[in-house]
C-alpha cells in the first residue's frame, strides 16, 4: 500500500484529486490533505513521512517550497499547479514529476507509475533532481565486432543480459554488445517505452503483442518479432506494475 499525502490549498480541488488518486491505483492510501504550508510544516514534524506527496506549489500562505525547506523529507514529490515557471524548482525538493492543471487521471497514473518504477531506487534519493532533469537518451553506443554503432532507441527490441554481457536487440533481429551493466542503461531509457521484466530483459512496448498467463501468477510476453531462445516472463511481484504499466503507454 502507497501512502500519499495530498497538499492542496482548495479543498474542493483536494478533494477530487483525492478521488482521481483513488480511482487510478487501489493500492493507495490517502493519509491526510493539508492545506497550507503552515499544516505542513506542523504535520511533517509530528508525523512519519509518507511515500509519495502530491502537492500543489502555490498554497494561500505561500510557495510549498518552504515546507521543505523546514523540514528534511526524503519523500518524492509530484508537484501539481496551473503554472510552469517553477519546474526547475521542483527537481530541488525530490521532485519526481510536475504536473499542470488540469490534471487528468492519465498524468496521475503515469506519476504514480513512474513512483513504482522506481521504487528500489529511493534510497538513493539525493540523486533524484540529477536523474529527472537529464534528458532520456534517443540513441544507444552499440558495438558490432570492432564498429561502434549509434542505435536508435526506438529500434531496440530488448536489451538483455546472459553471462554477465549485456545485449541489445534490433528490430531487424541483429543483436549487439553494450559496453554498460543493465541496470545502468534502465536508468538512460525512457520509462514510458521500455520496461524492465526481470533481472534479465527490459523491453521495448512497441514490439508487444500481447501477453498470458504463466504459471498462474506469471506473465509470458508475445513479441511482434520471432526471436529464437527468448522467453521473456514477467514475475508475479511484477506484473500488476506491468499491466498497469502497458495500459497506459
Amino acid at each position: 500500500m502507497i501512502k500519499i499525502v495530498i497538499i492542496e490549498d482548495e479543498k474542493l480541488i483536494a478533494a477530487e484529486l483525492r478521488r482521481m488518486i483513488e480511482k487510478v491505483d487501489q493500492q493507495v492510501q490517502i493519509s491526510a490533505t493539508l492545506y497550507s504550508v503552515r499544516e505542513g510544516i506542523e504535520y511533517f514534524t509530528a508525523n512519519e513521512p509518507p511515500d509519495l506527496i502530491f502537492c500543489d506549489v502555490n498554497l494561500g500562505d505561500g510557495l510549498s517550497f518552504e515546507i521543505f525547506n523546514q523540514v528534511g523529507l526524503k519523500t518524492p514529490i509530484v508537484f501539481i499547479t496551473a503554472y510552469d515557471d517553477f519546474v526547475l524548482n521542483a527537481f530541488e525538493y525530490n521532485g519526481i514529476d510536475y504536473l499542470l492543471k488540469p490534471v487528468d487521471d492519465r498524468d496521475l497514473g503515469k506519476a504514480i507509475l513512474r513512483y513504482k518504477t522506481l521504487e528500489n531506487h529511493f534510497s538513493r534519493v539525493q540523486n533524484f533532481p540529477k536523474d529527472f532533469t537529464q534528458k532520456i537518451k534517443r540513441r544507444l553506443i552499440v558495438k558490432k565486432g570492432m564498429e561502434n554503432i549509434a542505435l536508435r532507441t526506438e529500434d531496440i527490441v530488448m536489451v538483455y543480459t546472459e553471462n554477465k554481457v549485456v545485449y541489445v536487440v534490433d528490430k531487424d533481429g541483429k543483436k549487439y554488445l553494450s559496453d554498460k551493466k543493465l541496470s545502468e542503461l534502465e536508468q538512460e531509457m525512457d520509462t514510458n517505452m521500455f520496461f524492465r521484466a526481470n533481472r534479465q530483459y527490459i523491453v521495448n512496448v512497441d514490439f508487444i503483442r500481447g501477453y498470458k498467463a504463466y504459471e498462474k501468477v506469471k506473465l509470458q510476453l508475445d513479441l511482434s518479432i520471432s526471436l529464437n531462445n527468448h522467453c521473456v516472463i514477467i514475475s508475479q511481484e511484477t506484473a500488476p506494475q506491468f499491466r498497469q504499466w502497458i495500459g497506459q503507454v
